[in-house]
């Protein structure tokens, strides 16, 4: 049984990733590398959540969200109680989504978390459901504050799908729970190419430490599971 934070949602980074650790090529295309396997991981992922976050460049690469469509995994919500789809958010501190992507079109819930700058918009446009300030800075969200709102309005579990800036400052902020990786057989190279952790990194004694719960190989894929460690790190010898 998983346990559940209870100031906020239990939090899941699904990602894959090619051999080198890259998320997308260096162009940032959002190009798709991952097998009708990996494809069909990610989906029971999504559909074990409550809401789905996403970065507004991770939307604007691929301007759809990913949404569940498999039977088993349409039944299994049901039988939880659960509304068809997991409410897609987007996490966007300028606001700034074009309202002619098909993600406006999908049957899903949207809602945006953004900054009372980026919210401006939305007041006066039909799109999103629901638009969270997180905090009143309008430098960025507040994850903190907006974790504790999406929490509040029913978002038990969520699940994480980029971009590498987004789960950068959830780590820092403490915010992640549990890692999901697909490890791809792919080289993208690029010192620009982005990664599952971008940003600024962290040093060694402040690194987010995980322990392995599961590994399985289907083919040339390999699926890693995850759980963020809470106690502090353990000393290192140094070299």
């Amino acid at each position: 049984m998983l346990n559940l934070p209870m100031s906020r949602p239990y939090t899941t980074v699904i990602l894959a990733m090619t051999a080198d650790g890259k998320i997308s090529d260096v162009s940032r295309s959002g190009v798709t590398f991952g097998s009708s396997v990996d494809y069909k991981h990610l989906e029971q992922r999504v559909a074990e959540a409550d809401g789905v976050l996403m970065g507004g460049t991770t939307l604007r690469s691929g301007e759809t969200a990913m949404r569940v469509q498999a039977a088993e995994w349409l039944t299994a919500r049901t039988e939880a109680g659960k509304p068809p789809q997991p409410v897609q958010i987007v996490c966007s501190a300028s606001g700034e989504i074009d309202p002619d992507f098909p993600f406006f079109r999908q049957p899903i819930p949207r809602w945006l978390l953004t900054t009372p700058r980026g919210a401006e918009f939305w007041q006066t446009h039909a799109g999103f459901e629901r638009v969270l300030t997180g905090g009143t800075s309008t430098d960025g969200v507040d994850f903190s504050v907006a974790f504790g709102e999406l929490r509040e309005l029913g978002i038990e579990r969520l699940a994480v799908l980029g971009g590498g800036t987004l789960i950068a400052s959830l780590f820092d902020l403490g915010l992640v729970d549990e890692l999901w990786l697909t490890v791809c057989g792919y080289i993208f190279g690029g010192s620009q190419a982005p990664t599952p952790v971008d940003g600024l990194g962290f040093a060694r004694d402040r690194a987010p430490r995980l322990r392995l719960l599961d590994v399985q190989r289907v083919e040339d894929e390999v699926f890693l599971q995850y759980q963020v460690r809470r106690s502090p790190p353990e000393n290192l010898a140094t070299s």
